[in-house]
């Protein structure tokens, strides 16, 4: 019976000091798994230390492993787009290189879909241990935020990127074709059975995040932006509002002046109303002009990333240098 395949994506930037550790466990545990033949997917984000260098290492000793890697550094969602595009396994997951998605869970997602009831099996944390205080809260208020205002997305706290996808559902994923990408909301926007995995929360093996508190709050602009027009509606309701006010006030004036012939005072609030309402009208402004913004890098079509170097790449240089070389000997000869 033929064996099935399965590709691992494993966005890399700057992993140098964990990829060699995660590439143990992940043997190990692929090892076991006799079931599967596997390939491994590194995909380079453009990194500037020697992760490159061991990806190269390891694809010339393992046949497993095959690396793309980027002119620059276009960011994971890249990653993991041009992770799923050069996959071809009957399934296929993304799991991060710095082993907060333990590898060892991988047998249990793969029997889940094996029973044929799921087309993804996905990775949930049940806590946020070793995260700064303010950083759980805001990620908390957004999931929940999401759930609101884009209920079809069906965001779940604590979800993480690391799942096992059968091909269809993979598919389905390359058929979205946007520029500004959300994998979160993606995977949750294209359905299919899901069964999910709960795992405690796992410290980095190594390195440092790269993701601060201002990537994580403009990554969560750009999934909202991604996933609904509900900022567009708040502008438009809370204008309505403010509109209905303003002539509620001036009629007020008026009769105050006809009937009482007071005259109109109190310059400071009438200042302090106008500030308001100047900053209301900018906050409003920016909430379409992110909108427009997303419109324009979308209008112009631009790749989503740029490859630099593939294991192909380097094996196809290495056949030709080993063929030179078979050559040169058979004409001394």
């Amino acid at each position: 019976m033929e064996r099935r395949k399965m590709s691992v994506i494993v966005p890399c930037y700057n992993e140098e000091e964990v990829l060699s550790e995660f590439m143990r466990e992940l043997g190990a545990v692929c090892d076991r798994m006799t079931q599967y033949t596997f390939e491994w997917i590194f995909v380079d984000d453009g990194s500037s230390d020697g992760t490159l260098k061991i990806l190269r290492e390891a694809a010339a000793r393992d046949g497993r492993v095959r690396y793309l890697s980027f002119s620059r550094n276009f960011g994971k969602e890249s990653a993991i787009y041009a992770g799923f595009e050069h996959s071809n396994g009957d399934y296929t997951a993304v799991m991060d290189a710095d082993l907060q998605d333990p590898p060892a869970l991988l047998p249990e997602m793969a029997e889940a879909l094996e029973s044929g009831e799921y087309d993804c099996a996905a990775t949930m944390r049940v806590d946020r241990k070793g995260e700064p205080p303010v950083r759980s809260f805001f990620a908390s208020c957004f999931y929940k935020l999401m759930r609101i205002i884009c209920p079809e997305v069906n965001l779940v706290d604590g979800a993480r990127d690391y799942r096992l996808m059968n091909r269809k559902m993979v598919d389905s994923i390359l058929a979205l074709k946007e520029y500004d990408r959300f994998s979160k909301g993606i995977f949750g926007w294209v359905g299919f059975r899901i069964k999910w995995i709960s795992f405690e929360n796992v410290k980095r093996a190594a390195g440092e995040t790269k993701w601060s508190f201002w990537k994580l709050f403009r990554y969560s602009i750009e999934g909202i932006v991604a996933f609904t027009t509900a900022p567009l509606t708040f502008a438009a309701l809370t204008g309505l509002f403010f509109c209905a006010v303003a002539f509620f006030m001036i009629v007020v004036v008026i009769v105050r002046k006809l009937l009482f012939g007071d005259p109109v005072s109190g310059w400071a609030s009438l200042v302090c109303i106008m500030l308001m309402l100047g900053g209301l009208v900018l906050f409003h402004l920016g909430i379409i002009g992110k909108y427009m913004a997303n419109i324009y890098r979308e209008v112009k079509r631009r790749p989503i990333y740029l490859i630099r170097e593939t294991d192909e790449e380097l094996n196809r240089e290495k056949g030709a240098w080993m063929h030179a070389e078979t050559d040169a000997g058979r004409d001394e000869t």
